[in-house]
């Protein structure tokens, strides 16, 4: 797809801080962002001009963690406990996919979060070949993380390919950055998870690893080895590099002392209700943790919406303190902005010199409509049809209301690999939670 000079004129700007810029324009160059200029300003020479006067402008969506594939698993485990849903269902499926299944599940994915609004997403899959070559061709941006159990039997072999993967690819593309991706410390004992992040260390990368998933997963590490999730990450040696957490939700008081300036949390609010999760002292430290969005896989979440998650993060939120007056909705829209932070990709502002990575909001809908301020709008009552075009690189990958990709060759796509696997059923899981 080709980059065009794009000139988005006399829209309404919502900046990652929450403030209201009326009647700017911005001028979109080689995938850049080149002028932000006010109504009547001189219009440059472009190849396409788009009257936004009805439309809200932002920075793109980040979903800050995601297994991308799993949407073909969506509504395969309903109504099951934490355990069952790991060891009974998800696993043994995820032990006969095939890289085609990945491939194909990633795109379905892409798709849905460029249909929201996202414009770049962290991964924590496997068959990692096959991500990438999905993100390649459906144009979003992805940070990778290829997923390594230090309990599997092939550990030592599955790092070292990881590791050449992360090599030949960290500097393949503007879209692409890759780091290492720890499945979790009960699935990477002491050693490995050293071994991991030693090699990690070794080639200046970061990592994307659980965390302190569940009250159950922080008891049974204090049982086995005396010690939190975290306390075995930090004695790793993971918090010495820029860390993101998937989920944390279970931190602990004396586990705050191992965060660093680089460590992130990714909050996943509808997989906590889903399973029954509680909601942890990561809710009542929100004050104090760096932390953004995500939407875990969708087998547990069953959407890839960042609005929505945050919606339900700050409902959560309030629901559990007995205060309607704290998760404030400009901060909601901040911690979701700041997944842009989290990530290499010089994203998340409308300012000259970032990358044109943007949402135009329709908010004239009869669910959006009439509009008092279009953050609340946006985070309480959005939809993905309020996303009239999402953009990443300056390139239009869903325009007037519609996908660029062949919707109905991917839904076939997605059909024939739900197909094969029912036909293979579930395999024997390497890995246990």
């Amino acid at each position: 797809m080709k980059q065009k000079r794009i000139f988005l004129k006399n829209a309404t700007l919502l900046t990652e801080k929450g403030d209201i810029l009326r009647h700017k324009n911005i001028f979109i160059k080689e995938g850049k962002i080149c002028s932000v200029t006010d109504e009547g300003a001189q219009i440059p020479e472009c190849d396409q001009i788009l009257d936004c006067t009805d439309y809200y402008v932002s920075p793109g969506l980040v979903n800050l963690h995601c297994h991308c594939a799993m949407n073909i698993f969506k509504g395969i485990a309903e109504d099951v406990s934490a355990d069952a849903w790991f060891n009974e269902n998800i696993f043994p499926y995820e032990s006969r996919l095939t890289s085609d299944d990945v491939y194909v599940g990633t795109k379905l994915g892409v798709a849905e979060m460029l249909n929201a609004g996202v414009t770049a997403f962290a991964d924590h899959y496997f068959e990692e070949e096959a991500v990438l070559q999905a993100v390649l061709d459906m144009g979003i941006r992805a940070d990778i993380a290829p997923t390594i159990f230090g309990t599997a039997p092939d550990f030592a072999g599955r790092l070292d390919a990881v590791s050449d993967f992360c090599e030949r690819n960290r500097n393949r593309s503007d879209l692409v950055a890759v780091r290492f991706g720890p499945h979790a410390p009960y699935t990477c004992p002491p050693d490995t998870l050293r071994e991991i992040v030693k090699r990690a260390e070794e080639m200046d990368l970061n990592l994307h690893m659980h965390i302190s998933e569940t009250r159950e997963q922080v008891a049974a590490s204090r049982e086995l080895y005396g010690k939190t999730p975290f306390t075995m990450a930090y004695e790793s040696g993971a918090f010495e590099r820029q860390l993101l957490v998937a989920h944390g939700l279970w931190v602990e008081e004396e586990d705050m002392a191992y965060l660093a300036e680089q460590t992130w949390f990714a909050m996943c609010a509808k997989t906590y209700e889903k399973l029954a999760m509680g909601t942890g002292l990561a809710f009542r430290k929100h004050k104090e943790l760096k932390f953004s969005f995500g939407t875990d896989g969708a087998a547990s979440s069953n959407t890839l919406n960042i609005c929505e998650q945050a919606r339900h993060y700050a409902l959560l939120g309030k629901f559990e303190s007995w205060d309607p007056c704290t998760y404030e909705t400009i901060e909601i829209w901040k911690a979701m902005m700041r997944g842009h932070e989290a990530l290499s990709f010089h994203t998340g502002r409308i300012e000259p010199g970032y990358a044109a990575d943007l949402v135009i909001w329709d908010l004239k809908k009869p669910n959006t409509w009439p509009v008092y301020h279009p953050i609340t709008s946006i985070l309480y009552s959005s939809e993905p049809s309020n996303v009239a075009y999402t953009m990443v690189n300056g390139i239009f990958l869903k325009e007037d209301g519609r996908l660029r990709v062949d919707e109905s060759a991917l839904l076939d796509e997605g059909a024939k690999v739900q197909k094969a696997l029912l036909e293979r059923g579930k395999g024997n899981a390497q890995v246990f939670y």
